[in-house]
């Protein structure tokens, strides 16, 4: 079932019934429930984390975040029966329709808040953007923190920086996820002021974890051999083809395992299933073509032995931090805080980008020696990567 943009909301902002008289005014702009995906689950929790500490919180979405030609799945609604809401939200704003891009500034203005935080994460976006910023530059003046969740697409075209640098110019200040992200952003932006806030532990659904043998009767996996999880939107950039590529190296040294692919294929399908048929790796690989719905996130997680993830390009990745809360091991690609093929102290080996041999000699070593488990147990909370930590940040940038 699509579940259908709530109606707006007349009550007063989070944070007021429960906050401090002195807690300073924000908008807080971006996808929550009913839309899907990884940045609808950060807006969400940065939206709790602000109200839990008191902060008055205006909070403005879509009522329509992509037209659906444009989408390359099948709907950017979330279909889960066991959602992430949030209370109060404001669906304003239509991507496509700048009369709501108008509306919406003039809501902001009356509303007079302290400072105004964005999130950037994808140029299509970026003339609703500009012209936010550009108003509030000429009519209410107030600081802009800009979240970039990617300051570049993970598929670059030549416009991308122009847009890029026309929203971006608009931003106070700014928060990225990473030293490679904030480097990135200073190509753009010399003079950026910027703080880095790694992107918190998903720790939402840690409440549905299982055992591991229950969980894979349920999805239809075997008992007694490794499985390795692929999780989330199938896009180039995020190394599918790679594991594929290792599979049978990985099955050379340990013999029988397992693949699980879940996730909803934004590219043709079909050059994956040739690929795998051409390896020769059919009867180790399950696909679920879809999206998972939060209720069903649990049973992939306790299921698997490690998270599978050498995508091309690196920003933040929800799956990664998904499987952090968890406490899944992760093999991943090396970024610039990260060395190549090391354990990190944080369930995370690293392997460097589109290099297949490293990927299937890291897994191989950690299949190898792995520990019996009945399911991943949660690693200890790491105050610096909490969802509070990120509300600390976005105060720290009223100043």
């Amino acid at each position: 079932m699509i579940h259908k943009a709530a109606p707006h909301s007349t009550g007063k902002p989070a944070g007021t019934s429960r906050g401090r008289s002195n807690a300073k005014k924000l908008v807080l702009i971006g996808p929550v429930y009913p839309y899907r995906g990884g940045i609808a689950h950060y807006t969400t929790m940065l939206y709790r984390a602000l109200a839990e500490q008191g902060i008055e919180t205006l909070m403005i979405s879509f009522k329509r975040q992509y037209p659906q030609w444009l989408f390359p799945g099948k709907s950017d609604k979330d279909p889960s029966h066991n959602a992430l809401s949030v209370e109060n939200v404001h669906y304003w704003i239509d991507s496509l329709n700048p009369i709501t891009w108008l509306a919406t500034f003039q809501h902001i203005r009356r509303y007079q808040p302290d400072v105004i935080v964005l999130q950037w994460w994808t140029t299509f976006l970026a003339p609703m953007w500009f012209v936010l910023g550009m108003l509030n530059g000429l009519f209410l003046g107030r600081p802009v923190t800009i979240i970039c969740h990617n300051v570049l697409p993970h598929e670059v075209h030549w416009f991308d920086k122009i847009l890029a640098k026309m929203v971006l110019r608009w931003g106070t200040k700014f928060i990225v996820q990473s030293k490679d992200e904030q480097a990135q952003l200073l190509s753009l932006l010399p003079d950026a002021q910027t703080s880095i806030v790694p992107h918190p532990r998903h720790t939402m659904f840690v409440s549905q974890r299982i055992p591991q043998k229950q969980a894979r009767e349920r999805l239809g996996l075997p008992t007694g051999i490794p499985v390795l999880l692929f999780f989330g939107v199938v896009r180039k950039y995020k190394g599918l083809e790679n594991v594929l590529r290792a599979i049978p190296q990985v099955r050379d040294k340990l013999g029988a395992i397992r693949l699980m692919i879940a996730g909803e294929f934004w590219e043709d399908k079909r050059n994956y299933l040739e690929l795998i048929q051409q390896l020769g790796i059919e009867e180790m690989i399950t696909i679920d073509d879809r999206y998972i719905p939060n209720e069903e996130i649990g049973w992939y997680f306790s299921a698997a032995d490690v998270l599978v993830a050498p995508y091309r390009k690196v920003t933040g990745s929800s799956v990664v931090k998904m499987a952090q809360g968890f406490g899944l091991p992760v093999v991943t690609t090396a970024t610039e805080e990260r060395s190549a093929s090391t354990q990190t102290g944080e369930g995370i080996m690293t392997v460097p980008p589109d290099d297949v041999q490293s990927l299937a000699e890291v897994l191989v070593d950690f299949l190898a020696n792995r520990p019996e488990i009945s399911s991943p147990t949660p690693e200890p909370r790491i105050e610096e990567k909490t969802w509070a930590s990120l509300a600390d940040a976005i105060r720290a940038c009223e100043a």
